[in-house]
């Protein structure tokens, strides 16, 4: 999650949380659903890489989009997925 207006985020937050959901978020979103209680990784731990670019650059890695991009229903996708650790 990376939301520039951040109302009601606490309530989605932990809405994904109570359905399940594990959450992974950006810098001040983190921050906030934080605040608010909700469990919440931080994009950097998954990438093992900081935000660059005045936070423009935080997503674009391979460890987020592979895990957004790959088709379930593909028996290659899910093994490259493992192969590289992406959840």
């Amino acid at each position: 999650i990376s939301l520039s207006d951040k109302t009601d985020l606490a309530n989605l937050g932990n809405g994904l949380e109570s359905l399940g959901f594990s959450i992974i978020s950006t810098g001040g979103t983190a921050s906030s659903l934080e605040a608010a209680g909700v469990n919440v990784t931080k994009v950097e731990h998954i990438t093992n890489f900081p935000e660059m670019l005045d936070g423009r650059v935080k997503t674009l890695h391979p460890s987020i989009h592979g895990g957004i991009l790959a088709r379930r229903d593909q028996e290659h996708h899910l093994k490259a997925l493992n192969e590289h650790g992406i959840g």
